[in-house]
């Protein structure tokens, strides 16, 4: 038994199919998760997407306290979506619109970017969090402005990292990937089972 302390369907899919006994630890009416995933001023996407992910842990972790519940562990995870263009890093959250969306997938097309996805699981209150971080690359192909727009219109780009869901109507935007398929999807399988097994929490081989 665990926490999940994420809003993803997701990451809670991808947990029901490994078969993890889990509740889900979400944010209080009076939370403002989205205040924890501002980017500091030359922050890489790398060292961002771990410092929010670790944010967001240690908010749950006080929310379970504040709640009085039971301790079991509690895992947490994030994903960002990065692209250089003209040697500068830039980190693509989620669009608040069709327009900033479209804007999005413009920059991404016919170019290679780099989806990063931090999990952390706290799994006593008395020790460090575990993480880990899995990049992977993703190659979106020479989509005409006509197959975007008509990406947008399905609204699945609006709330996701980087304006596309790969899981999704997203993938035929995309002409490969190099890494891992879940990773971009919010929770790398292979990183994941190993903090579960760290932990001592079972799932589907590793009962």
């Amino acid at each position: 038994m665990m926490y999940l302390a994420s809003q993803s369907p997701r990451r809670q899919a991808i947990l029901n199919d490994l078969q993890v006994k889990f509740e889900l630890l979400l944010p209080e009416p009076f939370e403002n998760p989205e205040l924890l995933e501002a980017a500091l001023p030359q922050e890489s996407s790398k060292d961002y997407v771990l410092r929010v992910t670790l944010l967001k842990l240690q908010a749950a972790v006080e929310r379970l306290n504040r709640q009085a519940l039971p301790w079991v562990p509690i895992l947490c995870a994030d994903t960002t979506v990065a692209l250089t263009k003209n040697g500068k890093e830039m980190i693509l959250g989620k669009p608040h619109d069709a327009k900033e969306a479209l804007s999005m997938l413009e920059l991404l097309n016919d170019k290679c970017h780099v989806v990063h996805t931090a999990i952390a699981i706290q799994i006593t209150q008395d020790q460090a969090a575990e993480y880990v971080i899995n990049s992977s690359k993703v190659y979106f192909a020479n989509n005409s402005t006509q197959k975007l727009k008509s990406y947008v219109a399905t609204s699945e780009p609006l709330g996701k990292a980087g304006a596309y869901a790969i899981q999704g109507l997203g993938s035929c935007l995309i002409e490969k990937i190099e890494g891992s398929h879940s990773a971009i999807m919010g929770l790398p399988i292979f990183e994941t089972s190993s903090l579960l097994e760290k932990a001592g929490i079972g799932f589907i081989l590793c009962p």
